[in-house]
């Protein structure tokens, strides 16, 4: 079992415990689940650090060369993981929340902001992922996780503040646990003499999907080119939209709600050539032209413009050919 799958194992272990609250319990939860990462990692900038101070160099080239058909996305992510991490006197911790389809590089994104932070990636002691379906599945137990997450928070942060906190499928996380995690995420100068304001906080969800999946089509069809497309844009028409980006109570610390745009043939092929190329295979821009065409549906019916399934299952598929 690699590091990685001991640490979701070691949350999922903690927030399932129901009946163990006591601080006691905690300090002693903390002492093994450092065991089980690596040891000589440490929270300096040896070991977490940005552009030109040692690990972070390359996000701005990663965006570009890896995240496909996500121009507004590279843009503002760069944008706010460079101010923060260039701030030495933040106010709050960055919040940034991702919205839109399955496969269109919502995941990726995340790895290509840890792997250019922390310098054991996604393996790192002070990255911590949350998935909502699998960490915090029962409704009669809201309150339970509400105070071990404020619990786990609270540690990792007064051990690191420089600590990365990414929730998946926010879209069907408890309102209640919600409710628990915003007073982290605020502008304060601490709270409970801990200050949050060098942490990082990252919602992924599929929430306005349908929304930013059809203003991307219908400004295809203006004739205006997709490169073209603006957060701006994508904003004004949701200013104007009854679609819902937003999860209850926790808008106003949002500091960037940042969309995924549904992804098109093109990018279906470039998706497949990496993919070719981490099998050892010749990415040839021809046969991936023709994979894209055979392993993956488009819509709408008549246009068929977009990936019905982004390039979540071009690696699986792939294995199968």
């Amino acid at each position: 079992m690699n590091s990685r799958n001991r640490k979701n194992l070691v949350v999922l272990l903690l927030l399932l415990v129901c009946t163990c609250r006591t601080d006691a319990f905690f300090r002693s939860f903390k002492d093994w689940y450092e065991k089980l990462t690596p040891f000589n990692e440490e929270c300096n900038e040896d070991w977490i650090s940005f552009d030109g101070r040692g690990v972070g160099k390359g996000l701005k080239a990663d965006l570009k060369s890896r995240l496909f058909g996500q121009h507004i996305a590279a843009e503002v992510i760069m944008k706010a993981v460079n101010g923060l991490m260039n701030n030495d006197n933040p106010k709050k911790p960055l919040v940034l929340s991702f919205h839109g389809g399955c496969g269109t590089g919502k995941n990726l994104a995340c790895e290509l902001i840890v792997k250019n932070i922390y310098k054991e990636g996604m393996e790192s002691r002070f990255v911590h992922y949350f998935n909502s379906a699998v960490h915090f599945p029962l409704v009669d137990q809201v309150e339970t996780y509400k105070s071990q997450l404020q619990h786990w928070i609270r540690g990792n942060v007064t051990n690191c503040a420089r600590s990365m906190f990414i929730f998946d499928e926010m879209d069907k996380m408890h309102a209640g646990v919600i409710d628990g995690i915003k007073p982290f995420m605020d502008y304060q100068y601490k709270l409970d003499g801990v200050s949050y304001s060098n942490a990082i906080f990252i919602f992924l969800s599929n929430s306005g999907s349908t929304f930013i999946t059809q203003t991307t089509l219908d400004s295809l069809k203006s004739g205006k080119e997709r490169e073209k497309l603006k957060l701006k844009d994508m904003e004004t028409a949701h200013s104007s939209s009854s679609s819902i980006f937003i999860y209850r109570g926790v808008s106003n610390v949002v500091d960037f709600f940042i969309p995924f745009l549904p992804l098109e043939r093109r990018h279906i092929v470039q998706c497949i050539m990496v993919e070719m190329k981490a099998m050892g295979l010749e990415p040839e821009h021809e046969k991936a032209c023709e994979l894209a065409d055979k392993i993956v549906n488009y819509f709408p019916k008549d246009e068929k413009f977009f990936s019905s399934a982004g390039c979540k299952k071009i690696a699986s598929r792939l294995r199968y050919m």
